[in-house]
């Protein structure tokens, strides 16, 4: 593990990179390895994942202790409370595995009671809590397929919620976006991340001994440490009487599953990611499908012809799937009809037709009307985390984890330590037609997309990232300036990031935003384009545009990590 004054000095150099304002790419924070390697989003859960490599561990026991470790050290970001969707690239088999622990609406809710609450009650406080699923998720896959003894893949994670974890700038800047939420009443949640009243100062440490205790508790008895018993227990109590809505049966029998990836070719690559109920692959991969034979005259990428051909196929893809992607019965169809020849070829002449009609009137149509519910989740404050680990045999995680919000639903169980999620917000409530429409027992979609990226069976390269509705359209710009452009990964991951988002009424153009590094002859030429244009952030600040986690798989058989300076990201291995 790094010395914390290095750690200081990596913050530091974060802090540079968040103001740079040209547009050379960020410098991406690289690490070579043979043996193993860790990419998480603090830290000391980089080392909490290597050291469980060193001590013999496999890639799911080092991505248990990396897990649970950035559950710790970003309580803001994802946890116990929350949820996980992890792919696991098995070497000796050469397959490739998802595992579905998304959160779960619980059985109490009676769906036209819940529609009628304010959406304030649907985002905060134990009404918004779903069944969690992350500790179900990790469980599962290190059942399958983890090395070591269960409890040694906890150990570094107990040991860093009982010695406090490190307080970066940025993590302080997460914090005080959310001070409301946490001066809001819940007396734990404030005991426990505003120590004194205060918001924790840069370089103080914040110990959670109940998350401590929580996390033993799974440690001695699996899964059943936290679905069952005392720590279930303290959920149930805190769930009825803050009028929530999860019953006994939903913590004792929720399974987080083993699927099938979904994947597509392109260009002489193969793209796997999670699949349905998720949307970021669903978004992404179609969008890269018609855009598989442009050059983008050679890039670079950010062009303003290039963005408004990228955004209009975006738009396309994005609504279909907003109609067609949840939890549903039929998703995973959808999906694999939307990527196929018939498909591609309507969305490209939808794409091109709307673009030959708004250059010839320069005005902007109004997007069509997609019935009450927005396509996507776009708050700000969406919290998420995404790790990797690959170890010495060639296996791979590649996992994306959450709890809705940043705090999640603002609440801490009593007892326990454990932010909860408010992943309810993220159902649609008025659109009965919804893939995504509330109901009990089900799963709402997320954007979140860890994917892995083969050429001939081999692995080049696993990524993800958070960023809620950010994540599909980072990804797609990763991934072609990548995989079409030829360009470095970390460029690439680097370089000014964009997204597209459509219009919140009828006659406003549908939006373009983008880091500041932008410059500001493509900014002006998107707007002439019809493009409503908005620049919410400096290069690398990364409160709007999540960080890239990646590793690369050398021609060697080294390894690169790749950890984007946009949030505490960090690489590690040996």
């Amino acid at each position: 593990m790094r010395p914390f004054r290095e750690i200081f000095w990596v913050a530091g150099l974060w802090l540079t990179v968040a103001s740079l304002t040209g547009s050379e790419p960020l410098v991406v924070e690289t690490f070579n390895a043979r043996r193993g390697i860790v990419v998480a989003g603090h830290p000391q859960a980089a080392a909490a994942g290597l050291a469980v490599l060193k001590a013999g561990g496999n890639a799911i026991n080092a991505g248990v202790a990396t897990a649970l470790a950035i559950g710790v050290a970003e309580p803001y970001g994802s946890g116990l409370g929350g949820k996980l969707v992890l792919l696991y690239y098995e070497a000796a088999s050469g397959r490739t595995f998802a595992v579905d622990a998304l959160d779960a609406c619980g059985s109490a809710m009676e769906v036209e009671r819940y529609r009628q609450l304010p959406e304030e009650i649907r985002s905060y406080g134990y009404g918004s809590v779903c069944v969690p699923g992350f500790a179900a998720g990790l469980w599962l896959a290190h059942e399958k397929w983890g090395r070591l003894k269960w409890s040694e893949c906890l150990a570094p994670a107990i040991d860093l919620a009982r010695e406090g974890f490190l307080v970066l700038p940025k993590s302080r800047d997460f914090f005080a976006e959310q001070l409301d939420k946490l001066q809001r009443g819940d007396l734990e949640i404030a005991r426990l991340y505003l120590p004194a009243g205060e918001l924790p100062a840069v370089g103080s440490t914040l110990k959670n001994e109940d998350l401590a205790k929580s996390m033993e508790l799974l440690a001695a008895h699996g899964r059943d440490g936290f679905y069952r018993g005392p720590v279930a227990e303290a959920i149930l109590r805190a769930s009825a009487a803050g009028g929530g809505l999860i019953a006994r049966r939903d913590l004792e029998s929720y399974r987080a599953v083993i699927v099938e990836p979904v994947g597509i070719d392109f260009r002489g690559f193969r793209l796997l990611a999670a699949p349905p109920p998720t949307t970021g692959a669903a978004i992404f991969m179609p969008t890269m499908k018609a855009l598989e034979e442009e050059s983008f005259a050679g890039g670079p990428l950010r062009t303003a012809a290039n963005l408004d051909r990228i955004g209009r196929i975006w738009r396309v893809v994005a609504s279909r799937v907003s109609r067609g992607i949840g939890d549903v019965e039929g998703a995973r169809i959808f999906f694999e009809k939307l990527v196929g020849p018939d498909s591609i070829n309507a969305i490209r002449d939808e794409a091109t037709g709307r673009a030959r009609a708004l250059s010839a009137t320069s005005i902007t149509e109004p997007p069509a009307v997609l019935g009450e519910e927005p396509m996507f989740y776009e708050d700000l404050a969406a919290a998420t985390t995404h790790w990797l680990v690959a170890d010495a045999a060639g296996n791979i995680v590649c996992a994306t984890q959450s709890q809705s919000l940043h705090f999640g639903a603002g609440v801490v169980v009593p007892g326990t330590g454990i932010v909860m999620n408010n992943s309810m917000g993220n159902f649609a409530f008025n659109d009965r037609s919804s893939p995504n429409f509330v109901a009990p027992g089900k799963r709402s979609r997320s954007t979140i997309a860890p994917t892995i990226v083969f050429r001939s069976g081999k692995p080049v390269f696993a990524i993800g990232l958070p960023g809620a509705a950010r994540i599909p359209t980072a990804m797609l710009q990763v991934l072609l300036d990548r995989l079409t452009l030829n360009r470095p990964l970390a460029d690439a991951i680097g370089d000014t990031r964009f997204h597209f988002a459509r219009a919140t009424s009828e006659s406003a153009p549908d939006s373009f935003a983008a880091e500041k590094s932008l410059p500001e002859t493509v900014a002006a030429a998107m707007s002439l384009l019809g493009w409503r244009v908005d620049l919410p952030e400096v290069a690398g600040q990364g409160r709007y545009f999540g960080g890239v986690n990646a590793i690369e798989f050398n021609p060697d058989g080294s390894m690169t990590g790749l950890a984007d300076p946009r949030r505490t990201n960090a690489v590690e291995g040996f």
